[in-house]
């Protein structure tokens, strides 16, 4: 699944200018962690924010408000989030497209790779996104993340293993990394 960009489609003059632009809407889904903003263009996941993070989506982003269960793409999401957090999921198959720059939609890519119970760091992410991509630009574009939990940003730790900044706050950040964390130390795949 790659990360595919949202953006406004071509425009030409019509009477109408609402048309020339995507339509959004959102739904609120609550979770374990508290309520989560989820926001479609009608074919993919185009935002997913906790309330009140850091970087929370703009009402452009956002959209009109509707109910989860009125559009697929907010159903297929929230379904998805359940069975994350009742252990049923370790992937998620909602299609996403956030918009971004061309370096925060590569950042974006690497993170989705990020397997469930492992972590990378800021600097391995650079690697990955393009020849001396600084660390400190990839900490960015991972803090402005767009589809929280689907695009695992909480899998990314700093060079020495510790948690570093989670727009969604580090009491999140913790709380998921230890439910992905592995069940023993026989389990393939450590956290640090």
């Amino acid at each position: 699944m790659n990360v595919e960009p949202s953006s406004p489609e071509e425009t030409s003059p019509q009477p109408d200018s609402s048309s020339s632009q995507p339509t959004f809407r959102h739904g609120v889904h609550t979770t374990p962690l508290g309520k989560i903003y989820l926001a479609t263009n009608g074919s993919a996941l185009t935002g997913a924010w906790f309330e009140a993070q850091t970087h929370f989506g703009s009402e452009s982003e956002l959209g009109e408000r509707v109910t989860v269960s009125s559009e697929p793409v907010l159903q297929q999401a929230a379904r998805e989030l359940d069975e994350y957090f009742d252990g049923d999921r370790r992937v998620f198959d909602v299609p996403l497209a956030p918009s971004g720059t061309d370096f925060q939609l590569a950042v974006w890519n690497a993170l989705k790779d990020i397997p469930f119970g492992f972590t990378t760091t800021y600097g391995e992410i650079s690697k990955i996104v393009g020849p001396h991509a600084p660390a400190q630009a990839v900490g960015q574009a991972v803090g402005r993340n767009r589809c929280i939990i689907f695009l695992p940003c909480h899998r990314v730790v700093a060079a020495d293993g510790k948690l570093s900044g989670y727009s969604a706050g580090l009491d999140r950040k913790r709380f998921l990394l230890d439910f992905e964390a592995p069940a023993s130390d026989a389990d393939e795949g450590t956290l640090f």
